[in-house]
């Protein structure tokens, strides 16, 4: 039997709100309301503070130097007074590299700051910084595509990716963001391998609102058929299909996946309109890997980028963009409902190196 986990119900007020007539509860409730939180640019640059510094590290290493910024420069590699020369070139292959950006990324982004230096007649290595900043803006650039949900009803999207890259987690925000734009929702259960990922996903259900539709074990390609089904006669503006994680080595796995994606054309003609790869940020070149494999696997449409936080590998998004350019829709650093926010790259690399 299908499981239709019900929309749940607003939360009550907190006992702790101030009555409309008690002048001191409201006086204590705003003595006692926590601070406000940091915006998303502010904690964005704190979320890729470990891969900042997997940069002053490497140059730091090479140069004898401290660890660490100075006046929001990368120690030594763009100190004051350093020239433009061979050996600083060197040294940033070396940072870059050690940030996952690859090796191909890598060989662009310095062959535009070399192109720049001549033909600016540039000679401090602080004026490389913001040249630097700028190739890799430009790289990034192409892959900032924002995901258009409006252009079907129902529209479906289909999400995959390995085991423990944060598929259901972002499949939850996804839910929170989509409702808040006022769009109707509806949760597809297509991972029937794990208990618990049901159980996170109907929580996740319960969370925003929104009807959660389940098996308890079977075809997970039935789970979403049905889902599409239920979301057409209810009028649903966005299914989320959650598939259970597979490595990509895990060929009957990848073909499983496969015939899910064409279950869902059959439910809805041109489904999935969106094919979302979620990706661990921890996993560095390996995420490459996992975007070529599943993209000639699925036809990816779009990336979402998990956990950068946790990451001092977040130069892996220049190597995508280089190797196999793929938009990224989403970037998540944290785990509050919303640390996953459109792909920006200016705002992105600005967190890396200001």
């Amino acid at each position: 039997m299908f499981g239709f986990l019900k929309p749940g119900k607003e939360a009550p007020a907190s006992k702790d709100e101030p009555s409309k007539d008690g002048g001191g509860l409201q006086a204590t409730a705003a003595a006692a309301a926590p601070a406000a939180r940091p915006g998303w640019a502010e904690r964005l640059k704190a979320g890729l503070r470990a891969t900042r510094e997997q940069l002053n590290r490497s140059v730091g290493g090479a140069l004898g130097a401290p660890i660490g910024e100075v006046g929001g420069q990368i120690a030594g590699l763009f100190g004051l007074g350093r020239k433009i020369d061979e050996a600083l070139f060197e040294e940033l292959e070396t940072a870059l590299l050690a940030a996952d950006v690859g090796v191909g990324a890598t060989q662009v982004l310095l062959e535009n700051l070399r192109q720049r230096a001549r033909k600016e007649a540039l000679t401090d290595a602080v004026q490389l910084q913001s040249a630097l900043a700028d190739a890799m803006t430009g790289l990034l650039a192409p892959l900032a595509q924002p995901l258009d949900v409006g252009t079907h009803k129902p529209f479906v999207i289909m999400l995959a990716g390995v085991n423990g890259a944060g598929k259901t987690t972002t499949i939850g925000k996804l839910a929170a963001r989509f409702r808040s734009e006022g769009r109707s929702v509806l949760l597809a259960a297509g991972d029937t391998f794990r208990a618990a990922a049901r159980e996170q996903l109907e929580a996740w259900g319960e969370r925003n609102g929104v009807t959660v539709i389940s098996q308890q074990s079977g075809d997970p390609a039935a789970v979403i058929f049905d889902a599409i089904r239920a979301a057409q006669a209810r009028g649903i503006d966005v299914v989320l299909a959650d598939t259970a994680g597979r490595l990509t080595t895990q060929l009957h796995l990848m073909e499983e996946i496969r015939k899910v994606k064409r279950v869902i054309g059959k439910a809805l003609e041109g489904a999935p309109h969106e094919v979302l790869l979620v990706l661990d940020g921890n996993t560095g070149q390996n995420a490459l890997a996992q975007v070529k494999a599943f993209d000639a696997a699925l036809g990816v449409t779009g990336l979402v980028v998990t956990k950068l936080d946790g990451s001092a590998r977040g130069g892996v998004l220049a190597a995508i963009a280089r190797e196999h350019p793929v938009p990224i829709r989403y970037i998540g650093i944290g785990e509050a409902i919303d640390d996953l926010q459109p792909f920006e790259p200016r705002e992105f690399v600005s967190a890396l190196f200001d």
